[in-house]
C-alpha cells in the first residue's frame, strides 16, 4: 500500500467508541478507502496501540475476523503479494461493507 494512503487511514479521527456499529463506522471510513489495492488486517480491523492509532474499518477482534474468514462470512485474503504477507483486496473489503450495511437495513 502506498505511504500516502497508509498514512491518511492512520491519522483518520473518529467519533466515539474505534469499535462503534458497522454501518455508522463503516460509512464514515469507507470514503477514505483507495479505490484499489489492498489491506493489511491491521488496517481492516484497526489498532488502537498503535501511534498514531488505526481506527477499525471493520468493528471485530483479530480472532472473530480469522474465525469469520473461516467461516466464509468475511472475504478471503489474497497471498499473492509474497510468502508471509496477508492482505484483502480493496474491493472485497467494500463489498463486505455494502453487504453488511444493506442487511442491517433490511433487518
Amino acid at each position: 500500500m502506498p505511504r500516502f494512503i497508509a498514512n491518511k487511514l492512520h491519522h483518520q479521527s473518529h467519533i466515539g467508541n474505534p469499535k462503534a456499529t458497522l454501518p455508522m463506522h463503516a460509512s464514515i471510513q469507507i470514503h477514505h478507502l483507495p479505490e484499489t489495492g489492498y489491506l493489511r488486517i491491521h488496517h481492516i480491523i484497526g489498532n488502537p496501540k498503535a501511534i498514531p492509532p488505526i481506527p477499525a474499518i471493520i468493528p471485530v477482534s483479530r480472532s472473530a475476523w480469522w474465525a469469520g474468514v473461516k467461516s466464509g462470512r468475511y472475504p478471503q485474503p489474497v497471498r499473492t503479494l509474497g510468502l508471509r504477507i496477508t492482505a484483502w483486496s480493496v474491493e472485497s473489503i467494500r463489498a463486505l461493507i455494502k453487504q453488511t450495511g444493506s442487511e442491517d437495513n433490511n433487518a
